[in-house]
């Protein structure tokens, strides 16, 4: 009887899990990206900037000065800084007046300032080669173009 009992429930398990099977599914699975630089929600880019910060051990110890360099500036510091940079423009625009002629040709000859020295020689062919050359250090470029 026992046997019987013990068959009753294995066959009662069975007729059950057969019933069930038509009630499970299965779909492809699908990959979906977290960073938004790759494609995922926008909204996970905060946390992952968070996660990034709060793993970064590196500081800047060489150059102080480059990450106070990005400070915002105050308007009179704004001013000066455009004030020099327009009396340096004005200054390399009447060095390099000298250097071309009415029609825009450069004219060969050496034109020297407190720390360069330009010097523009005529190859030939329309061909002119300018050489730079820092007074302090002695290094120089030069570079040929056509007129």
């Amino acid at each position: 009887m026992n046997i019987l009992k013990n068959f009753t429930y294995v066959l009662f398990s069975l007729l059950l899990l057969l019933l069930n099977v038509h009630l499970v599914h299965a779909t492809e699975l699908v990959y979906v990206p977290n960073n938004p630089s790759f494609g995922g929600n926008p909204l996970n880019g905060s946390a992952l900037l968070s996660a990034a910060q709060a793993q970064n051990n590196h500081t800047d110890t060489k150059n102080a000065a480059t990450s106070s360099a990005f400070t915002q500036k105050t308007p009179l510091e704004q001013f000066n800084t455009t004030l020099q940079q327009y009396v340096l423009n004005r200054i390399a625009g009447s060095v390099t007046g000298s250097l071309f002629g009415a029609s825009g040709q450069l004219i060969p000859g050496t034109v020297s300032t407190q720390d360069f020295e330009i010097t523009i020689v005529s190859l030939g062919a329309g061909v002119m080669q300018i050489t730079t050359v820092d007074k302090q250090t002695g290094q120089s470029t030069s570079f040929q173009i056509s007129q």
